[in-house]
């Protein structure tokens, strides 16, 4: 703003006393001072209001003005409340160096000029912001020479002192200025936005995280595959980006709500353009599916593999090897009015396929490109992702028969599968990779997908999406090294799929190494199977605990667990080994089996884990 300006605002009670001619200098912030010398806190730009308690005698004003004028202040302002008058030796100063003075009325307080530049001065700089932000859209329009997101970000924080983030529905950041937002947090901040969006709340969504207030602007996709505002808004709430600012935007004027409007529509251009870039991803994995769903023959499918590999994996040099991830979202239909939408009429497999590219992203990588080595088909309501693996080393040497294609208890390597698998108690601070049961260094090795670890940061933000009425299941197969090899991990991801669906939760996965164990089997037997089985078995010993509390189910789970040691049993119990026999002649007694026959050892095993 001009210093024109506040001697043309009434309100503000000033009188020119010097500097007619300097009037259209600009004011670029305000400052309150009493120092005899202040320019270590001048940049430059200032109005500065002063009360005179600097000044002793007429000697004081020469030094304090040249001080002024030398750091640059638009203007000075001096109160007249502690002298009355303004000292002429003080208005002399400042026509000497053409530093333009105001008096300020004792009725005026210094608070209220300092709201009144401020508020002026952040319209006019978010003015200048909405004209960048609208002269940067069109040139990401056109292509990319705008720079992405993140040049927008940066203004946002340098011309508004506004921190922002652009986060995935999984709360991995794509773009932000300054310091990355952590995981965490992100993934916090991407919960609370899915659920309010769940609620049919109009963004942007408010949300209080350790102190720190978070504004949340939702991103909506605004390509060829966009959403309709009317139709249901599960069939988008898992793939729309959303943009985290650090302030509480529910008191901001509308203007400036309307410039983050404009940011998030300019970030949506980019998501537009990352979009169209997964078109040949998708269409070589659609194509890939189709070969082999039709039973094509091998030579065809390696054919269409060695077109995708350089897509996927560009410079590898070698035939990778491959996996696939077959993922659902299913919706229970609801006939509630509003934003919960059209009950039945929602088409998983699109859902499932952009979920599916954000899961399969590492979550610690940034930036809209980083998913450049997936690609995801969907059909019917599935969604199904080829990924490809870069040939890693067996640790051990291979056996004289070599590793196999698809083996029930291989994993990429050659290496038994099941030490992939992930141990109960396993902790953060371990050594191992979350969900495995390999240490670092392996994992580092070892470049294949793992259920439970896929799902490891992103379990919490989506549920937070699905609400009460999604869920989504997940089946990772092993790793294949050839075309021959791709027909079975398809089947096998979508057993383990389906194993996943029969568990309960919101979001669920299992891997291959889990189809060669009873786990495999449980899930599909019938409920009123599973009932009877374990009735008839731990019901006696149930009514018998509840009336003696005599703890027999619990030594019955730790009897198994000990692969039946007399020793290692107590001392886990912590009972005498006399104390334990009795245990388990009462559960023999009750129950009419005998625990030293590996058949009822076994049903015993199973009835636990169906309880």
């Amino acid at each position: 703003m001009r210093l024109r300006a506040l001697l043309e605002t009434d309100a503000l009670g000033l009188r020119l006393l010097g500097g007619q001619g300097e009037l259209d200098r600009t004011v670029r912030g305000v400052m309150t001072t009493d120092l005899r010398d202040p320019s270590r806190y001048l940049s430059g730009g200032e109005l500065v209001l002063t009360g005179l308690a600097w000044r002793r005698d007429a000697s004081d004003s020469e030094p304090f003005v040249r001080i002024l004028a030398g750091a640059g202040v638009a203007g000075l302002a001096a109160g007249e409340a502690e002298l009355g008058d303004i000292p002429a030796d003080l208005v002399e100063a400042c026509d000497r160096h053409r530093l333009p003075l105001f008096a300020v009325h004792e009725t005026v307080a210094f608070a209220t000029i300092t709201e009144h530049v401020v508020r002026q001065v952040s319209g006019e700089r978010a003015g200048d912001l909405a004209a960048v932000v609208d002269r940067h859209r069109r040139l990401m329009t056109s292509g990319p020479a705008g720079g992405g997101p993140e040049v927008v970000l940066d203004l946002l924080t340098s011309d508004l002192d506004l921190r922002a983030w652009v986060l995935s529905p999984t709360g991995r950041q794509i773009a932000g200025a300054g310091a990355p937002l952590p995981g965490p947090l992100g993934a916090t901040l991407a919960g609370h936005h899915l659920a309010a969006t769940r609620t049919g709340r109009r963004g942007p969504h408010r949300a209080a995280v350790a102190g720190t207030t978070y504004s949340l602007f939702p991103i909506r996709n605004t390509g060829r595959g966009a959403v309709p505002a009317a139709r249901d808004v599960r069939e988008s709430v898992l793939s729309d980006w959303l943009l985290a600012v650090e302030a509480d935007a529910s008191d901001w004027p509308a203007a400036r709500l309307d410039l983050l409007q404009g940011v998030t529509q300019l970030i949506a251009v980019e998501r537009d353009r990352r979009d169209a870039a997964r078109t040949v991803r998708r269409r070589l994995a659609q194509e890939v599916l189709e070969l082999v769903q039709a039973g094509a023959a091998p030579a065809e499918i390696a054919a269409r593999l060695r077109v995708a590999a350089p897509v996927l994996l560009p410079g590898l040099g070698v035939t990778p090897q491959w996996q696939v991830v077959v993922a659902r979202v299913d919706w229970t239909a609801t006939d509630a009015p509003g934003p919960a939408g059209v009950p039945g009429d929602i088409a998983g497999g699109p859902v499932a396929q952009a979920l599916l590219e954000e899961i399969l992203v590492d979550p610690a990588a940034g930036g809209p490109d980083s998913a450049d080595r997936i690609a995801v088909a969907h059909t019917g309501e599935e969604a199904i992702a080829l990924v490809p693996l870069p040939a890693v080393p067996a640790p051990f040497p291979e056996t004289v028969d070599g590793p196999t294609d698809n083996a029930d208890n291989t994993g990429s390597t050659g290496t038994p599968a099941a030490s992939a698998a992930p141990k109960a108690g396993d902790a953060p601070g371990t050594g191992r990779t979350p969900g495995t049961d390999r240490t670092p260094a392996a994992a580092a090795q070892d470049p294949a997908l793992h259920a439970d670890a896929l799902l490891a940061a992103v379990r919490d933000p989506l549920s937070a999406g699905l609400a009460d009425d999604g869920r989504l299941t997940l089946g990772v197969s092993a790793a294949v090294h050839s075309a021959e090899g791709l027909r079975g991990a398809l089947e096998e991801a979508r057993h383990a799929r389906r194993v996943a669906a029969a568990r309960p939760g919101r979001v669920c996965a299992a891997g291959h190494h889990e189809l060669a164990s009873h786990v495999l089997l449980l899930p599909f037997v019938p409920d009123d199977v599973r009932r009877a089985f374990t009735a008839r078995l731990l019901d006696p010993l149930r009514d018998y605990d509840r009336r003696h509390r005599a703890e027999l189910i619990e030594t019955l789970e730790a009897f198994l667990d000990c692969d039946g040691s007399w020793t290692r049993c107590a001392a886990r119990l912590h009972l005498h080994v006399n104390t334990l026999r009795y245990r388990v002649g009462r559960i023999e007694q009750l129950t009419g089996r005998d625990l030293s026959r590996l058949e009822d050892k076994l049903d015993f095993f199973l009835a636990l884990r169906m309880s």
